[in-house]
């Protein structure tokens, strides 16, 4: 009955495209019972565009405001209840404006899953929403939003393990930061107790990569030949995380909110090996699941390795679910406390 919430509610929804996690998202939303309307939020997702969009967007408004104009038209005969953005990098006020101008009785839902730090036009644009989240705690303090953490999709849901693990740590992420080098100090660590490991670095381009080789001295020490120029499918991190026992997480170091990775493995059923101390302040958090690591100072546990994984709390298992992260977004039914002092 719960899902009935979601029945004929006609969905206006644009997002970034991340990894696929915006299909996963409509998809899902469609099971519950909505009718969904979904446009890529970025006019053009070549490295190119996603450049200039970042570092100088007053070159691309001309194509930015064309592109709008083109949804609007496609819109303009519809009916929408919800108006749900995720991230709102480019999205301009005009479009907004006709959007509620078109729907006078429309719900304004916004989320994201990055800081504004890298997302200044999320700001401008904050004042428009009725309901606003974050996936950050510290930006939910500093911009008055409603914090909520990331979510694990249906593939991931406990997911059946092998017997006898191919691998006892894996890390699969998007090559910044230093990430490389302190998954490459766990692999060394790996090496000498004994456990086997797997890294996967993926980096969006060779150019991407090289620029950041010359100008970010944490990019100085990655193998070229270590980094993947294509993401892997679901399908495939699913297979790896069968094949493993703990999967480590390494958030940006300018970012304490949780990374999707942290969801799917507890949803899948693994353990976790984390940089981010956060951690201990959410209602999952058990010793015996994560283990918390200085990024500056890595020290692991091999016992840690060696035990099971618990199960986690029923209630809270469902609200980390993204039947639950999008209950609890569109309806105040559903809101939790998810951050404990």
């Amino acid at each position: 009955m719960e899902d009935k919430y979601f029945d004929n509610k006609k969905i206006l929804f644009l997002s970034v495209k991340l990894f696929n996690y915006e299909n996963i998202i409509a998809e899902k939303l469609r099971f519950l019972g909505a009718e969904v309307d979904y446009y890529d939020e970025r006019p053009n997702n070549s490295i190119f565009s996603k450049g200039i969009i970042r570092l100088k967007r007053s070159l691309y408004n001309r194509i930015i405001t064309k592109y709008y104009h083109e949804i609007l038209e496609k819109i303009r005969k519809k009916k929408y209840d919800y108006f749900f953005l995720i991230k709102g990098e480019v999205v301009p006020q005009f479009f907004i404006d006709r959007v509620i101008e078109l729907n006078p009785k429309i719900i304004l839902l916004y989320y994201t899953f990055d800081s504004f730090e890298n997302n200044p036009n999320g700001i401008a644009i904050l004042k428009n929403f009725d309901r606003k989240y974050t996936f950050d705690p510290k930006d939910s303090a500093v911009y008055n939003l409603k914090f909520r953490p990331l979510f694990f999709s249906d593939d991931y849901y406990k997911l059946d393990s092998q017997q006898n693990p191919v691998y006892d740590l894996l890390f699969i992420g998007t090559a910044h930061s230093d990430r490389y080098i302190i998954s490459e100090k766990a692999s060394v660590w790996c090496l000498k107790n004994k456990l086997k490991s797997f890294a996967f670095y993926y980096s969006p381009s060779r150019i991407v990569f090289l620029f950041f080789k010359l100008f970010d001295s944490s990019f100085k020490k990655f193998n070229y030949n270590k980094i993947s120029f294509s993401s892997l499918k679901h399908e495939q991190i699913i297979e790896l995380y069968k094949q493993s026992k703990v999967v480590l997480d390494i958030n940006h170091p300018n970012q304490i909110g949780l990374t999707m990775r942290v969801f799917e493995a507890l949803g899948s059923g693994k353990k976790i090996i984390t940089t981010n101390a956060d951690i201990k302040r959410y209602p999952f958090y058990n010793e015996n699941n994560i283990y918390i690591i200085d990024r500056n100072n890595i020290e692991l546990n091999y016992e840690f390795f060696n035990l099971k994984f618990e199960e986690i709390d029923e209630q809270v298992y469902e609200k980390m679910f993204i039947s639950g992260w999008l209950k609890e977004l569109f309806f105040d039914d559903f809101s939790f406390n998810w951050l404990q002092k």
